[in-house]
C-alpha cells in the first residue's frame, strides 16, 4: 500500500542540475577529520529506495561491515522535509530516537541549506550527521575500514586499477547515474534529447565493453560494477517510463540485461534490491511527473532470475574472496519467487 507524500518540486526549467556539494568530512582510520572508525559508533542511514543508497548496502553487505556499522533505513517515500523512519515502531529510528535524518543534520548544523539526502552516516553518540558524500562512503568502506571487514572481504578498490575505475565511473556518472535523472527531470524538449541521446550512447558504449569481458574493470567484481548496477537494477521498472527512456528496456538490451541479471545473482546484490520499494518511491514521491500517484503493477521481475550465461566470459566474483553470507533476518528483502 502506497502513502500519499507532500512532495517538492523536481522539474527544473531547461536542463537538470543535481546539487553536488555535499557533507565531505570523512570517517577514517587515523580520524583526521574528527571521526575514527570505531565498531558500533556509527549508523548508515539509507533507504532501498534510493539508487545512491542501495550502493552502500551493497558494500556493506559485500565487505561484511553489518556487525561493526549499523543500519537505519527509512520507508520509500518522503515529503519536502526529510526522509522518515516510518518503517520503524512509532515511527522513530530505534537507535537515533529521531522521527526524520533531518534532525541528525539538525544537530550538527542547525541551519543546514540543502537537501536532507541519503545515505547519511550519523555518529550515534552525538546523533549528528557525519557525512551524505554517498560516493567517498562505498570507497571509505573498502579502504579506511579495512580492519573491521570480514574474512574474504573482496577488493572492491584495488589500487592497481583505481585510475580505470575512477576513469569509468566519472562517465558512467555523467552519462548514466545521473543522465537517467537529466531525462526525467528535464525542463525543455531540448533538454530532455540531449540527456537521452547522451544517456543511450553510454549505454551503447557499455555494451561494447562488457561483450567480452564479465565485470567493467578487470576481472573481479568493483566499485564500478556497484555503481552501474543500482542504476541498470531501476530501468525498467522506473527509468523507461517514468523519466522517458525509452529507446530500449535493460530487457531488449542483451549484454547488459544479461550483466545485471550476473550481479543481481551475486549475493550482496539482489538481496540488497527491493523493487516494489523502488517503484513506489518514484511514482509516489515524483508528483510533477506522476500527478496520480499511481505506482505501475508491471513490470514482470522474475526473469532477473533467469540464467545469465555470463560465466562464459570467465571472471572471479569476489576474486581471492568469498561471498558474503546470507543477509540477517531483519535485513532481508522480499524474494522474488524462483522460476519453475
Amino acid at each position: 500500500m502506497t502513502k500519499s507524500a507532500e512532495s517538492g518540486s523536481y522539474v527544473e526549467p531547461g536542463e537538470f542540475k543535481r546539487d553536488t556539494n555535499y557533507i565531505t568530512t570523512r570517517i577514517t582510520a587515523d580520524g583526521r577529520d574528527g571521526y575514527a572508525v570505531e565498531p558500533g559508533r556509527y549508523r548508515l542511514i539509507a533507504a532501498r529506495a534510493c539508487p545512491w543508497a542501495n550502493r552502500t548496502l551493497i558494500v556493506r553487505r559485500l565487505l561484511g561491515l553489518e556487525g561493526v556499522l549499523s543500519l537505519g533505513l527509512c520507508g520509500p517515500t518522503h515529503d519536502k522535509l526529510s526522509w522518515t523512519f516510518d518503517l520503524d515502531p512509532g515511527g522513530v529510528d530505534p537507535v537515533l530516537g529521531i522521527p526524520r535524518l533531518r534532525d541528525a543534520y539538525l544537530a550538527r548544523f542547525p541551519d543546514y541549506p540543502r537537501g536532507i539526502t541519503v545515505p547519511a552516516v550519523v555518529d550515534v553518540p552525538t546523533g549528528q550527521v557525519v557525512t551524505n558524500d554517498y560516493a567517498q562512503i562505498t570507497l571509505d568502506f573498502s579502504t579506511e575500514w579495512t580492519e573491521f571487514q570480514r574474512a574474504g572481504a573482496p577488493q572492491l578498490y584495488p589500487e592497481a586499477l583505481r585510475a580505470e575505475i575512477d576513469e569509468v565511473n566519472l562517465a558512467v556518472f555523467r552519462d548514466v547515474n545521473n543522465g537517467v535523472y537529466r531525462c526525467g527531470f528535464a525542463g525543455s524538449q531540448d533538454a530532455y534529447e540531449a540527456a537521452y541521446d547522451r544517456l543511450f550512447n553510454r549505454l551503447d558504449w557499455l555494451t561494447e565493453r562488457l561483450a567480452t569481458q564479465r565485470y567493467l574493470v578487470g576481472d573481479t567484481i568493483t566499485e564500478a560494477d556497484v555503481r552501474l548496477f543500482t542504476t541498470l537494477a531501476r530501468f525498467d521498472p522506473v527509468y523507461h517510463g517514468h523519466f522517458k527512456c525509452n529507446r530500449s528496456k535493460l530487457s531488449e538490451m542483451p549484454v547488459l540485461w544479461a550483466y545485471a541479471r550476473d550481479l543481481y545473482q551475486t549475493p550482496g546484490f539482489g538481496d540488497t534490491t527491493d523493487f516494489g520499494q523502488i517503484k513506489e518511491h518514484y511514482y509516489v514521491v515524483h508528483r510533477d511527473i506522476n500527478p496520480t500517484g499511481i505506482v505501475p503493477k508491471g513490470p514482470d521481475l522474475e526473469n532477473w532470475l533467469t540464467p545469465h550465461g555470463r560465466e562464459a566470459l570467465g571472471g572471479r566474483p569476489f576474486g581471492d574472496g568469498t561471498p558474503p553470507p546470507p543477509p540477517a533476518l531483519a535485513e532481508r528483502v522480499p524474494a522474488l519467487r524462483q522460476p519453475d
